[in-house]
């Protein structure tokens, strides 16, 4: 372990990983020491990302000490000078230089108070789409994303947590993504229109309705760019899909989102920011269930309520019935596996299901054997339970019941399983669960079959001549 009044060096952060030891110093090719005390972001053995002080100054600090760390310095210090060329907003620059010991650092100014906007997007996420106050959360970036294709720049890592909001202006950051595509005139068309995409598919699928109120914004910092309609959609399609399978294998690799341990007998995944918290839990699933209060306990599945650090989560262990179940399960993935899979899918498309927390698959080399999914609990009513035969849904309810499935038939979900009971009622919302035989289907014709079905299952919860089965024999979207 290095000593806190040793420097530092590009190599030994280098070996560091995910947690080289803070706070740290490091010096400067000019002689000046960076002490690094909180860190922010850390791509493991090739750039960290913290808050630093230069002598008395506070930075963000930038240290690019993996391989073919000077080519990416650059491309960061040329990004940010294209930025001020072009009158983009972007945070000051303090210093860009090599460090004494190899690597590079790039320094800009620390501005406290600052907030992605993504953050200030998650605030009002939940609205509805074209909702006025997640308009106008929004609206800045796309005017931004507009005054950089007028001068004739892309950011290719375009999404909300690259603008920063300070003092009530909007900056751009990460000049590592930004290039230049056309100096001195406005972007082409189809390239302007394909860069937008990247901004557009970061939102929830159910905004594609609302894109001609979003483009005004956009247009007041791009001027008139002549891209059709039809073909922002087809890009926002393109992206959002490579988007999510991207995302969906990272749910299962160790990355800055989640934690990932692998052994020949174990598999587990778990939100990073969560791992801390629920490392007890994940070392003895069966233990929790046992302390915990169990609500199923079946064949197939065991589900607990189990409370970690006064949080209240739910446990589903899958089980193996007999030899003939665990022997036609080895090779498939676990259906915990699936139900993690598909929650992050339904929660990246915008479709309200509890937060999936941890994954654990229990295994022998390759071969699969039981499985736990851990997630938030939630403790509305299920549909049954909750609404009545002899009425309509309240508004509320009826305006949740028919966005979930209205946004599932868009993007061509099925549920395998859609009782009422599977359906909760929470905040506002209407929360899909067990998981287990969710599919997002390729084929149109798939999807209608098993729509078809769905839409039957849910509708036999409630007597045929009952209002509500009736008025959601109107509202759902057709069987065919």
């Amino acid at each position: 372990m290095m000593s806190l009044d040793e420097l530092a060096l590009a190599s030994t952060l280098q070996a560091a990983g995910r947690n080289p030891q803070l706070p740290f110093r490091i010096a400067l090719a000019d002689g000046r020491q960076l002490r690094m005390f909180r860190l922010l972001r850390v791509l493991p053995g090739k750039r960290l990302v913290g808050e630093a002080t230069l002598g008395d100054r506070r930075v963000l600090a930038k240290l690019f000490v993996g391989r073919h760390c000077e080519k990416h310095w650059q491309q960061e210090r040329a990004g940010l000078e294209e930025l001020v060329l072009a009158a983009v907003p972007t945070p000051p620059l303090v210093a860009a230089m090599a460090l004494a010991g190899g690597g590079y650092a790039l320094l800009t100014d620390f501005l406290d108070s600052a907030e992605s906007l993504a953050e200030c997007w998650a605030r009002v996420a939940g609205r509805p789409p074209g909702d006025a106050q997640a308009l106008s959360t929004l609206a800045p970036a796309l005017t931004m994303a507009g005054r950089l294709h007028a001068a004739g720049l892309v950011h290719e890592d375009l999404h909300l947590g690259n603008f920063l909001r300070h003092d009530g202006c909007l900056l751009v950051i990460d000049g590592d993504a930004v290039r230049v595509v056309s100096p001195g005139q406005a972007l082409p068309p189809e390239r302007a229109c394909a860069n937008l995409a990247v901004l557009l598919a970061q939102l929830p699928p159910a905004w594609d309705e609302h894109l001609p109120t979003l483009l005004p914004a956009y247009l007041a910092g791009a001027g008139n760019v002549p891209f059709a309609m039809p073909a922002l959609r087809a890009q926002i399609t393109r992206v959002r899909a490579w988007r999510l399978g991207d995302f969906l294998a990272k749910t299962v690799r160790d990355c800055t989102l989640f934690a990932v341990e692998r052994s020949t007998s174990r598999f587990s995944t778990v939100l990073r920011q969560e791992s801390a918290a629920l490392a007890p839990l994940l070392a003895a699933p069966d233990s929790a269930i046992e302390r915990g209060r169990v609500l199923k306990d079946g064949g197939t599945s065991t589900v607990a309520r189990v409370v970690v650090n006064d949080r209240v989560l739910l446990v589903k262990r899958y089980n193996l019935k007999n030899l003939g179940h665990a022997l036609g399960r080895l090779w498939r993935p676990s259906r915990a596996w699936h139900s993690w899979r598909e929650g992050h899918r339904l929660q990246f498309l915008g479709i309200p299901t509890p937060q999936p927390l941890a994954l654990i698959e229990e295994r022998v080399g390759p071969l699969r054997r039981r499985g736990w999914l851990i997630c938030d609990f939630c403790p509305g009513p299920n549909l049954l339970v909750h609404l009545s035969a002899d009425r309509e849904p309240p508004a509320a309810e009826a305006r949740a019941m028919i966005s979930l499935f209205e946004t599932m038939h868009r993007q061509q979900i099925s549920h395998g399983d859609l009782k009422a009971m599977n359906l909760l009622w929470y905040a506002e919302r209407v929360l899909l669960i067990d998981l287990d035989s969710v599919v997002q289907h390729r084929s149109p014709a798939a999807h209608a079959r098993a729509w078809q079905r769905d839409r039957a299952r849910l509708l036999r919860n409630w007597p045929a001549a009952s209002l509500l089965h009736r008025w959601l024999d109107e509202h759902l979207p057709p069987a065919a």
